[in-house]
């Protein structure tokens, strides 16, 4: 007979949760980069099970760096979704090499092909639609092939602030995605406001575009430090969000946190189903431990960590 009949402990769900929120936040993922990474101790403690963990790629990161922070990412159980920036990348041999090392010692079925943040490319190639068209990922197995978006336009690649190459671009690769085997979307740039982000997502749905959109979203940071990433990956007009917080003396010196744009994303998701924005992905640009607790606190049982 037991002297003490001990009962397991639920995990309740943090006080003030929005049903909305934690909805909209199932299946986030996060970005992290190998200097990033290395600070954490224990990836469970902080994400979900099965969260899809980016690996971004920055130019003059070696590609032991990256492989190593796949394996460890891998090891937790995350699905690992390293970068593959076109223009850091020299030659079909060294995407070979990158993509083998991936699966081999990482276990990698994934990857996010973009341009990459330099202007002049190192070597042969200029875009993602190159990368895709190399048909390397398809013989490799990948089953997952997500591609970028700018809800806000991108002056690299549209100098004139209009959309006409970023809009060509995505029919390409939504084109790709029905003439091929290859699961895809679209992983956006960061964005502060819900409203320009609504237009853009609608506007991809009216041009015919299918590919679900994992809408990117600044993690909680000082002010001083998001408007500095801001202005470098050129947020257009959803940075009058943080201009304005920053004449508010009171908010000045308080970290910047992305409640309302995510409540209201949830509330525009849960009122249109349909809606094509299907997914947030976190940049924690304040830390990847304080953008998973941000998360915890306000995505219930959809942001519950491994171990918790």
């Amino acid at each position: 007979m037991a002297l003490l009949n001990f009962k397991r402990k639920e995990t309740a769900m943090p006080e003030g949760v929005s049903p909305e929120t934690e909805a909209f936040l199932q299946d986030y993922s996060i970005e992290v980069m190998p200097r990033t990474a290395e600070k954490v101790e224990n990836f469970r403690d902080l994400l979900p099970a099965g969260t899809r963990v980016y690996i971004a790629h920055i130019e003059g990161t070696p590609i032991d760096e990256m492989v190593a922070t796949a394996a460890r990412l891998n090891a937790y159980g995350f699905p690992v979704m390293p970068h593959f920036p076109a223009r850091i990348i020299k030659d079909r041999a060294t995407l070979a090499d990158w993509i083998a090392r991936y699966q081999g010692e990482a276990d990698v079925k994934q990857a996010l092909l973009l341009a990459g943040g330099v202007t002049t490319p190192l070597g042969d190639f200029d875009s993602s639609m190159q990368l895709m068209e190399t048909g390397l990922f398809d013989a490799a197995g990948f089953t997952r092939l997500h591609v970028a978006g700018h809800p806000e336009g991108n002056r690299d690649i549209d100098a004139d602030g209009s959309m006409t190459n970023v809009s060509a671009a995505l029919k390409w690769k939504n084109e790709f995605q029905t003439r091929t085997d290859a699961k895809m979307a679209i992983a956006t740039q960061f964005a502060f406001d819900a409203k320009p982000i609504i237009r853009w997502a609608d506007a991809l749905k009216a041009d015919g575009i299918t590919l679900p959109v994992h809408i990117g979203i600044a993690g909680p940071a000082k002010l001083q430090t998001l408007i500095k990433f801001a202005i470098a990956c050129g947020v257009g007009p959803s940075l009058k969000v943080l201009q304005k917080r920053a004449m508010d003396v009171t908010k000045l010196l308080l970290p910047y946190e992305p409640t309302d744009v995510i409540r209201d994303l949830a509330a525009h998701k849960a009122a249109n189903p349909e809606f094509n924005v299907t997914n947030v992905h976190f940049f924690p640009l304040g830390g990847i431990k304080t953008n998973a607790t941000w998360a915890i606190e306000n995505g219930g049982s959809a942001a519950r960590p491994a171990n918790a």
